[in-house]
């Protein structure tokens, strides 16, 4: 799809770093007919999945624990997150992206997985597009004890808990991980536990 109103000027790489972030200068026709010259920076840090594990015997799900420096240095005294599992897509496509990380974050290996929608979720400053998933879990698919790959600096807890303790958990702000949040309402919209 393409836009008439708006033409890129110019793009400049500002850091390469651990990802990519670019400040980029575009022409912009507004509304009224009016043209002017914003910039703006864009963080590129390639598209990711995401997926929270189910289980309707046990009404409960799996989350994971793990410190998030962005969050540490934005008021969180511990830094520690609850989050739903979730990855970079690097050169998978979403589905295989999700079973690996499941995998290695969890321990949990899954086969079925089921996309309920995707989302940008910082559209004002990062490209990111996120593939979100659910997949039903039980003890038998539990492989190993995950915890993240240590090469890549992971220290991953993870976590089950009952359904009607997450919930709580949003309310009293101890979850306040935006994805994560997504998931959960959506398994409770949809009447899923």
């Amino acid at each position: 799809m393409q836009n008439n109103k708006v033409k890129i000027i110019k793009t400049e790489i500002l850091s390469d770093n651990w990802y990519t972030l670019k400040k980029v200068t575009y022409e912009k026709t507004k509304n009224d007919g009016s043209v002017e010259i914003q910039s703006r920076e864009a963080y590129d840090r390639g598209n990711g999945a995401t997926i929270l594990l189910y289980n309707k015997n046990t009404n409960t799900v799996i989350l994971t624990k793990q410190f998030r420096l962005p969050t540490f240095i934005n008021g969180n005294s511990t830094g520690m997150l609850i989050e739903a599992c979730a990855g970079l897509l690097d050169d998978d496509n979403p589905e295989d992206c999700i079973r690996r990380e499941t995998e290695e974050e969890t321990g949990y290996q899954i086969s079925r997985v089921e996309k309920v929608f995707e989302s940008y979720m910082s559209p004002g400053s990062v490209t990111e597009i996120l593939h979100f998933f659910i997949a039903e879990y039980s003890k038998e698919m539990k492989i190993a004890d995950g915890g993240g790959l240590e090469e890549e600096g992971e220290d991953i807890e993870v976590l089950e808990l009952s359904f009607g303790e997450v919930l709580q958990m949003i309310d009293n702000g101890e979850i306040k991980d935006a994805k994560t949040i997504m998931l959960l309402q959506y398994l409770r919209v949809k009447n899923i536990l």
